[in-house]
């Protein structure tokens, strides 16, 4: 790996674009390196991961909408869209749009977590799209994903977003037009200005994951992988971009980031080294912000020592700045604590999740977060006794720089009303890749099958978990089928006849 340092340079100091990261990011992406089996083996469990939860949220109102959209659009020469007939194509970003939010609606696939917050499978369907539309193979696709992976997963390491308050797509957009770019095999330029282009586009304020937060949430990823398709088209067409989008005087750093006088150190790989990053993201066994994941496991496993839970007289939860801060009581988000916030706003609140999890000793993506569940009595009165506290030690872990060292859980602190203490810590979620039980292809496998039981036939799951683990010798027609049909009887809900599309 290398270091790139990145600064704001005045617009009279004409930083040669070969010296700009956005350049350096064009350079890995059109670079001929090796493929990893490890890397090519994680992407086929990643688009298997991508398929479960979208055909799980099939049916839920924000996926309806995206969906419909793209129906709008379609396109003899197109890409899938999940769920419908793979016969039926559609233009490639609008099947992004579709996809994205499709993933992304459960809040249940896989994730990164460094300087800043990130989901890398957010870039598998806007290239996985063009790979359609395009006509190409899956060996081609592979590397595109694995791309895209790389570039968000360095750049999240490098770059923090959140303390600006800006949303976390705003690394998407450049890492799907670099995956892009890869799968296109295009020129370093092209790529270049497509980064550029991306990045300028996707930048929004993170109030999508404050307050009152909205279906919003699920579409932000899809619109960046939207923009970033758009992006590359121009600039396939010879358009440019605002140059340099990281360094320049008026620049993303110098306005929007940590202002004129920062520096960064983004870490990249060499030209030609084999691009690995996708090995050190994870995904999750429960369907919930990801620093929930540890959290949950280990009220399940504190359920057994407690007993009777309406003996409980607080609940303290010691935790990393980011968990206490975005997810706990330190976000300072009365909506946290309401048992008629929405479900995306309960996905960000340890403190009703820690409650849930408690309580039913389990997690469920859909029992968890009706409103029945959020009202019952029992378990607002629980959730009022949980408060989170930013612990250094669990911050320090959090940003430890060895992957294999990094916690993204906490300790909790269980007072009885008679006084006695029940304390736990769990540092790794399970089903994480250094956690009690990793996921590995057949617990993919088997989030799939539950997820998408009794949504498609089971002759529909033979044949998609087939194809997508013969991902590699895949030729361009079979990779147009690397989609999910549901059954007949599921096709196809509406939100409402209203709309421009």
């Amino acid at each position: 790996m290398r270091e790139i340092k990145v600064n704001v340079h005045p617009s009279s100091a004409n930083l040669k674009k070969q010296d700009q990261l956005a350049w350096h990011i064009a350079e890995i992406a059109t670079d001929k390196s090796k493929v990893s089996g490890d890397a090519i083996d994680m992407v086929i469990n990643r688009i298997i991961d991508n398929a479960s939860v979208a055909i799980a949220s099939f049916n839920r109102k924000p996926v309806i909408s995206a969906r419909e959209m793209a129906l709008a659009h379609p396109r003899k020469n197109g890409a899938t869209i999940f769920g419908i007939d793979s016969k039926e194509k559609f233009h490639c970003e609008w099947a992004a749009w579709a996809n994205g939010t499709a993933v992304r609606e459960l809040d249940f696939h896989d994730t990164f977590l460094a300087a800043d917050y990130s989901h890398p499978g957010d870039n598998i369907p806007p290239i996985l799209a063009v790979a359609q539309q395009m006509k190409i193979n899956g060996s081609n696709l592979i590397r595109g994903i694995i791309t895209g992976y790389e570039v968000q997963v360095n750049l999240v390491k490098a770059i923090c977003l959140h303390k600006h308050k800006i949303d976390h797509i705003a690394h998407l957009g450049p890492s799907v037009a670099a995956g892009i770019g890869t799968l296109l095999n295009l020129s370093t330029d092209v790529v270049y200005q497509s980064v550029q282009q991306a990045l300028h586009t996707t930048i929004s304020t993170r109030q999508s994951r404050k307050g009152e937060i909205s279906s919003w949430k699920a579409f932000a990823p899809a619109h960046a992988g939207k923009l970033a398709i758009e992006a590359v088209d121009r600039c396939m067409r010879g358009e440019g971009a605002p140059s340099p989008i990281y360094e320049g005087e008026d620049s993303v750093i110098a306005y929007v980031l940590d202002g004129k006088n920062a520096e960064y150190i983004v870490p990249l790989p060499e030209k030609n080294e084999s691009k690995k990053a996708i090995l050190e993201t994870y995904t999750k066994e429960h369907s919930a912000e990801y620093q929930a994941q540890a959290l949950i496991d280990l009220a399940r496993s504190l359920r057994k020592r407690v007993g009777n839970l309406e003996k409980i007289k607080k609940i303290d939860i010691f935790t990393s700045h980011h968990t206490h801060n975005v997810i706990g009581t330190g976000a300072n988000d009365p909506q946290k604590m309401d048992p008629y916030a929405s479900r995306e706003t309960l996905d960000h609140s340890i403190m009703y999740i820690f409650a849930v999890a408690l309580e039913d000793g389990s997690w469920h993506h859909v029992k968890s977060y009706t409103p029945e569940r959020s009202r019952r009595k029992s378990t607002v009165a629980l959730w009022q006794k949980i408060k989170t506290f930013e612990d250094p030690i669990w911050t320090k872990k959090y940003h430890h720089p060895d992957p294999k060292q990094k916690c993204f859980g906490g300790k909790v602190v269980i007072t009885m009303n008679d006084g006695s203490i029940i304390s736990e810590e769990l540092g790794i979620a399970d089903a994480h890749p250094n956690g009690r039980r990793p996921f590995t292809r057949s617990n993919y496998i088997e989030k799939f099958k539950t997820l998408t039981d009794g949504i498609i036939t089971i002759s529909e799951s033979r044949r998609f978990l087939k194809n997508v683990q013969n991902l590699k010798k895949l030729s361009a027609t079979e990779v147009q089928k690397l989609n999910v049909e549901v059954k007949k009887g599921n096709k196809v809900k509406k939100t409402s006849d209203l709309g421009i599309f």
